[in-house]
C-alpha cells in the first residue's frame, strides 16, 4: 500500500490574481480551513504517514504546517518564480524512495478520490474528471485501453479529448525516475516544466492508466468558484 505523498504548493497562484499576494493558493479556505490542510487530513486519513509539501512562494504559511503536523516535510524551490510543477517535483528525487500519491496544493475533492487510487491495483494512475468548465482544464488524450497519450492545455493539440486532469495522481518510483532523467535535459534550457508535461513525454514507455472518477468531477474548478 501507498503511504507517502508529495503536495505541489511552490507556484505563485497567479490565475488568482488579488486572492494569492499574501496568501499562497493552497491556503485558501472554504468552510473555515485551508484547502492544502483540508488535503492533509484526507491522506492521514486514509492511511498516509508521509507528506511532503514542495514549497517556494510565501513558504512561510508551509512550514507553519510542517511544525503541526509531524507527518509533514517540506523542501523548498528557490527557482519557484521562474520554473514549472516538474523542477519542484524533481527536488524530492533524494527523498522518495517509494510509490507516492502526487497532489497539486489548491484542490477541492471528495476524499473517497484518494482511496480509488490507492486501491486500484495499477502502479501508475491519473485520476480524471469529465468537463469542468473551470476555465484551467488540462486536456487528456488516451487510447483506446484507457491509458494515457497525451495532456495539453491547448485540446486543440490533442487528437481528441477523453476527460480532463482533476490533480490527483499515483506515481510508481520507477516512473518518478523516468520522469526526472527526462526533464534533466529539459532543465538545462527551459525550467518552465509541468509535471504533467512530462508524464506526457514518458508515456509511450512507461504507461499512465487514466481513471475517470465521477467522485472527484470538479476538483479543479475551485480556482474559479472560491
Amino acid at each position: 500500500m501507498v503511504k507517502t505523498a508529495v503536495i505541489l504548493a511552490a507556484g505563485l497562484g497567479s490565475r488568482l490574481n488579488e486572492r494569492t499576494k499574501v496568501t499562497p493558493k493552497g491556503f485558501l479556505e472554504l468552510g473555515g480551513l485551508p484547502l492544502v490542510e483540508r488535503s492533509i487530513l484526507n491522506l492521514l486519513e486514509a492511511g498516509i504517514d508521509k507528506i511532503w509539501i514542495g514549497i517556494g512562494y510565501l513558504s512561510e504559511f508551509y512550514e507553519g504546517l510542517a511544525k503541526r503536523y509531524e507527518e509533514v516535510s517540506c523542501v523548498h524551490n528557490a527557482e519557484y518564480a521562474a520554473s514549472g510543477s516538474m523542477y519542484t517535483l524533481s527536488k524530492f528525487r533524494n527523498c522518495i524512495h517509494d510509490d507516492f500519491l502526487l497532489l497539486e496544493s489548491d484542490l477541492l475533492y471528495d476524499p473517497a478520490g484518494i482511496k480509488e487510487l490507492l486501491y486500484d491495483r495499477r502502479k501508475n494512475v491519473i485520476l480524471a474528471s469529465g468537463e469542468t468548465l473551470s476555465q484551467d482544464e488540462v486536456y487528456i488524450e488516451t487510447d483506446d485501453h484507457g491509458n494515457l497519450v497525451s495532456m495539453s492545455k491547448d485540446p486543440a493539440s490533442l487528437d481528441r479529448v477523453d476527460a480532463e486532469l482533476v490533480g490527483i495522481c499515483k506515481v510508481s518510483l520507477g516512473h518518478f525516475q523516468a520522469m526526472c532523467e527526462l526533464s534533466e535535459e529539459i532543465f538545462k534550457t527551459n525550467l518552465r516544466f509541468d509535471y504533467e508535461q512530462a508524464m506526457a513525454a514518458i508515456a509511450a514507455k512507461h504507461k499512465f492508466a487514466v481513471k475517470k472518477s465521477r467522485i472527484t468531477c470538479g476538483a479543479r474548478s475551485i480556482r474559479r468558484s472560491i
